[in-house]
């Protein structure tokens, strides 16, 4: 099944036609026709099955004859990461990360980040794309990169987590996540969080903890948090 994305269908749609260049890839590359049916989301949790009525490579119309709510998880997962010096490896974590099912993702500029900016839209095409490829019915909330001082200064909830490298005491992530409960992980840059960062994180309350024995690449950290959290809250 092939999965199309379009953040404007709800249940009082009954027709609606894709934009062009969508239109074009359905009729010309896709070579769907007239009567043929399609499956989309909402990225709101809504998958919808609608029969192409015009074939226009330019204006595909389609007439929805179902669509079904997905429920989400009791759990929101929040991962907070800092985007690697390679743009092709942030990409990668926002593919992964999507398809594995995480709810919300937040870019952090830290004091040894290599990468002080993000491709907004393009990291929004990622993410959609990642989706439609995963079969999922819901878009991850994806933010716009933010200062690690000025993130902490925000409002948080849940479970708090930072993952770093430092010999200090720490459990792993794995034996302090509890199911059904909301999650927040912060991974570090490259160079890690600085020993301010760590510190500051731990006085607004995020707990310190282990990805395992290894030390992992700022990608890798990420998809192992992705992985506990969501093996935990659907094992």
């Amino acid at each position: 099944m092939q999965l199309f994305y379009n953040p404007d269908l709800d249940s009082s749609v009954s027709q609606f036609t894709f934009p062009e260049d969508e239109s074009k890839h359905i009729i010309k590359v896709l070579r769907r026709k007239a009567d043929d049916i399609l499956h989309i989301t909402n990225g709101k949790g809504q998958m919808f099955e609608a029969k192409i009525i015009d074939a226009n490579p330019k204006r595909c119309m389609a007439q929805v004859i179902s669509n079904a709510k997905k429920h989400r998880g009791m759990y929101w997962f929040h991962l907070v990461v800092a985007p690697p010096k390679s743009n092709d490896r942030f990409e990668w974590i926002l593919e992964k990360a999507t398809e594995i099912g995480v709810n919300e993702i937040t870019p952090i500029i830290c004091e040894r980040s290599e990468r002080k900016t993000v491709k907004q839209e393009r990291s929004e095409k990622i993410v959609q794309s990642a989706m439609k490829q995963s079969l999922r019915s819901y878009l991850p909330q994806l933010n716009e990169a933010i200062s690690f001082k000025d993130y902490l200064e925000k409002e948080h909830k849940g479970l708090l987590f930072i993952a770093h490298c430092t010999q200090d005491a720490k459990v792993e992530l794995k034996r302090r996540v509890a199911p059904d409960h909301d999650v927040t992980v912060l991974i570090g840059p490259e160079g890690d969080f600085s020993e301010n960062e760590t510190k500051s994180a731990e006085d607004k309350g995020f707990l310190a903890v282990s990805l395992g024995e290894a030390r992992l690449r700022t990608e890798t950290a990420a998809i192992v948090a992705c992985t506990v959290v969501t093996m935990i809250n659907n094992g």
